[in-house]
């Protein structure tokens, strides 16, 4: 059957004609790792719901994400998720004005989760839709959140499971890409040691886990910082050079842990000693990449007064502290968005989408998803 995609588009933008003055609510879904998320959020930055299906009790055995798992608990959550968050927000789909999802990046078979309910929704239901990018949608969650949002250009820091990746931000759609992981990502790095050093996963709240990576933190700040580590500093990947690397430093700690022995994984001080070395190695890695980036910013005459940072790991309080302080000395602001929404989420999905719905800038219900896709290649709002 040929998609309907004009009735739809005239239908929203007669209804969001600028003569008239209301909100607009948008359902977003978000399925791109391990999390099943939907949100409601308002064109007026108000966030009526956001819910989160956490799995990290059917992937801790993994020790990470397993892509399989992962789509499973997706499609057996999504339908109760998204129950929730019209429940949560006191609205029901005939007062939703449109549908956005995850589009890319991330696991091509849990994006297609989101990607198919979504779709499924907005075509029965005859509401216009919009594909996100997820990483843009991260650095644009301080608009949503923060009274006082960034100016453009602003550097983004993006670091989670998936990605590690310093932007330059010009326009909600303009981003420039500085620098990018060679190899793995900094919070796959974080899983990868936290692995090696056999650190169990914890409890956060009644029968729920928090995942390899808080829990490497919490071990990590056991370590007295005043003690000195009784084996060599782990070493900074790609020194002088606009880019990251963290498979490197798993090397490294790999090679370590087998040199120590049992005492390694065995002895908690020798464990939490190996932890906070590996923390204090990536995150350092991180002020090294903003610090050259700020410099190469500066010589083409770009003024940055705000880095942005967001993704899961931008949780970390170590990784806050350490970039706010090599910032401050710089006269730099560094902005986050509530840990809440520092991790995946779908409030984030829905306020980056907002702009496109509000022009009537939507896609054709047989939009495909984009496990692969370039910062570079966005939408640009016409002309």
């Amino acid at each position: 059957m040929p998609c309907r995609r004009g009735n739809v588009l005239r239908t929203f933008r007669s209804r969001q004609s600028p003569f008239v003055s209301r909100n607009i609510y948008v359902l977003a879904l978000e399925s791109s790792a391990d999390d099943t998320c939907a949100a409601v959020v308002s064109s007026n930055r108000k966030i009526l719901s956001n819910v989160v299906a956490h799995q990290f009790q059917d992937q801790e055995k993994w020790g990470g994400i397993h892509p399989m798992i992962s789509t499973e608990c997706h499609q057996k959550r999504m339908p109760g998720t998204v129950r929730m968050a019209l429940e949560e927000s006191g609205m029901d789909m005939d007062s939703i004005d449109g549908i956005a999802f995850t589009r890319g990046p991330g696991m091509v078979s849990c994006l297609n989760v989101g990607a198919n309910a979504a779709k499924t929704l907005a075509a029965a239901l005859n509401k216009p839709i919009v594909g996100v990018h997820h990483m843009q949608a991260h650095a644009l969650t301080p608009f949503l959140t923060s009274e006082n949002p960034p100016q453009f250009p602003f550097l983004a820091l993006l670091a989670s499971g998936g990605h590690t990746m310093l932007l330059l931000a010009t326009s909600p759609v303009s981003f420039k890409m500085l620098a990018n992981t060679a190899d793995v990502s900094i919070g796959n790095a974080f899983d990868r040691v936290s692995r090696e050093l056999k650190i169990p996963w914890g409890e956060a709240s009644g029968s729920a886990r928090i995942g390899a990576g808080p829990m490497l933190e919490k071990i990590a700040a056991k370590h007295p910082t005043s003690n000195p580590y009784s084996f060599p500093e782990l070493p900074l990947a790609m020194q002088g050079s606009l880019g990251f690397s963290f498979g490197g430093l798993v090397s490294s700690v790999q090679r370590l842990i087998t040199k120590l022995g049992p005492a390694a994984t065995e002895d908690s001080a020798t464990q939490a000693a190996i932890a906070h070395a590996f923390q204090h190695a990536a995150v350092g890695q991180l002020q090294e990449k903003l610090m050259l980036a700020l410099r190469s910013c500066e010589r083409r005459g770009i003024a940055v007064k705000t880095v942005v940072a967001s993704g899961g790991v931008a949780s970390n309080m170590y990784l806050r502290s350490c970039v706010e302080s090599t910032m401050k000395t710089l006269g730099i602001a560094v902005q986050y968005p509530p840990i809440s929404l520092c991790t995946d989420n779908a409030a984030m999905i829905a306020w980056a989408s907002m702009d496109r719905f509000l022009r009537g800038d939507v896609d054709p219900y047989d939009i495909t998803v984009k496990p692969k896709w370039d910062l570079g290649e966005l939408h640009a709002p016409p002309e």
